[in-house]
């Protein structure tokens, strides 16, 4: 599993190391670090007067997952924007298809601990998407979502 415990430091932004395609100048950040600046690209990022971004603490293990897979739900759609414009960079769509996966795992370990994150999410033959907390409930939902 790309995500392991001791890897995911949300105070730090990095649970993924930088991938860095050198050959084509190419610096595309890890999933929480892209996340966080709003753009995947090293290079793209430009602070608005030496502003930084705001750094993610989770309240507890269902928002530290949930934390994961919006990061790499975002690296996922930022790469693919990318891929439109670069059809032809191999190490690029590798990257894209092993965030696919890894966002893949990551919502069914959250689905299945904690209820669905999309109303298409159903656990066994019932409707569960109703009896999941409110974002506005007590343990509902996430400041950030």
């Amino acid at each position: 599993m790309l995500f392991e415990d001791n890897d995911f430091d949300v105070n730090m932004a990095i649970f993924i190391p930088d991938v860095n395609f050198n050959s084509r100048n190419v610096n595309i950040l890890s999933p929480m670090e892209g996340f966080l600046r709003g753009n995947m690209f090293y290079d793209e990022y430009e602070p608005y007067k030496k502003l930084t971004y705001f750094k993610l603490v989770p309240k507890d293990e269902q928002e530290k997952l949930l934390f994961q897979v919006m990061a790499l739900s975002f690296a996922i759609n930022d790469l693919n924007l990318y891929l439109d414009l670069h059809p032809q960079d191999k190490e690029v769509m590798d990257l894209f298809n092993r965030y696919v996966g890894e966002e893949k795992e990551l919502c069914q370990a959250y689905v299945k601990k904690y209820g669905p994150l999309e109303v298409k999410e159903t656990i066994g033959n019932q409707f569960t998407w109703i009896n999941s907390p409110w974002p506005w409930d007590n343990k509902g939902g996430s400041m950030y979502v």
